[in-house]
């Protein structure tokens, strides 16, 4: 079979690629470009993509094509109807990062309430180095004991980061999202969440119903010493909305992972501010996480290939 992965540069930059090549005849580029993307799959048997996208045109182009391996969870860059009418399998991996974005947000959750960059930049810079005294104590410090953590999205990430931020002692608020039903009685209604939450952290899926989820309206809402953290996906917190909360002080600070655009146009007004931390979509990178990833694309090439690819399909 014809394998061929678009963009490697991505997901396996450091990891071997051996064991996958012993699934089929491999071609790997490291990135490909939209324009790229037909003349590249034309033969292929297999696709594997993290962030390409296969739509209509490039399915109508590539006739062999069986089976596209996804090499991330979210599956928004596949034409997911248009395969499924063609009886091309889409397979994605779940599970693989929960440890990485977890320890991901938890790190972004104590850079904000400790002021790690701001400490760190006064040792380097030399202005503890004249401080008059043995510390330096222009920059609040926040334990997160007692400390209310709103959660919107408990998923499998969501539940690990509660149970870390347990071990903090931190009181823990499990969101309801807006317009969806839930069974369990856990939940707090979001504008409450909204309002009572110390620091917010969102790991909820990118859809019609959470984009733009957080906007104006919710960061009038919010504590004025509250943060928000994205590890999620762009577009869940409206970007120049949270631009004017912080600039305005209407929050205390944010830190994201994710943006709308990626990646982050050098012009982008967030990156001109001071209380927002802003990392480049690293949260589920762990090298853990990547060997992971792998393995699970490999078994699922294994499973399509002994006919099972009912059991793998996400759709």
């Amino acid at each position: 079979m014809q394998i061929v992965l678009l963009d490697a540069a991505t997901i396996c930059s450091d990891i071997n690629l051996s064991l996958l090549q012993k699934e089929g005849e491999l071609t790997t580029y490291q990135t490909t470009k939209t324009k790229e993307t037909i003349e590249r799959i034309r033969n292929a048997d297999i696709i594997i993509t993290n962030k390409v996208i296969i739509g209509k045109n490039e399915m109508d182009n590539a006739p062999n094509l069986k089976l596209i391996c996804v090499a991330a969870t979210g599956t928004n860059n596949i034409d997911i109807e248009e395969a499924k009418k063609r009886n091309i399998v889409v397979a994605n991996v779940k599970g693989y990062s929960t440890e990485a974005v977890a320890q991901h947000t938890i790190s972004l959750i104590l850079a904000l309430q400790n002021s790690l960059i701001e400490f760190a930049h006064e040792s380097k810079s030399g202005n503890w180095s004249k401080s008059p005294i043995f510390t330096m104590l222009n920059h609040p410090f926040y334990e997160l004991k007692g400390k209310k953590l709103g959660i919107i999205g408990y998923g499998i990430i969501g539940k690990r980061v509660a149970e870390i931020a347990k071990v903090f002692r931190m009181e823990i608020l499990i969101g309801k999202r807006k317009g969806v039903t839930y069974n369990d009685i856990e939940r707090v209604d979001f504008d409450t969440l909204v309002k009572e939450s110390d620091i917010i952290t969102v790991h909820t899926p990118l859809s019609e119903s959470t984009r733009n989820l957080f906007g104006k309206e919710e960061f009038k809402q919010m504590k004025s010493s509250a943060v928000i953290i994205n590890n999620a996906r762009g577009g869940i917190i409206n970007e120049l909305e949270l631009y004017d909360a912080l600039k305005n002080k209407k929050i205390r600070a944010a830190a994201i992972d994710v943006t709308e655009k990626e990646p982050i146009p050098d012009d982008h007004p967030l990156l001109s501010l001071d209380n927002i931390i802003i990392t480049p979509h690293i949260a589920w990178t762990s090298v853990e996480s990547r060997k992971k990833l792998l393995v699970e694309i490999i078994y699922n090439i294994q499973m399509f290939k002994e006919g099972k690819g009912n059991e793998i399909m996400v759709y």
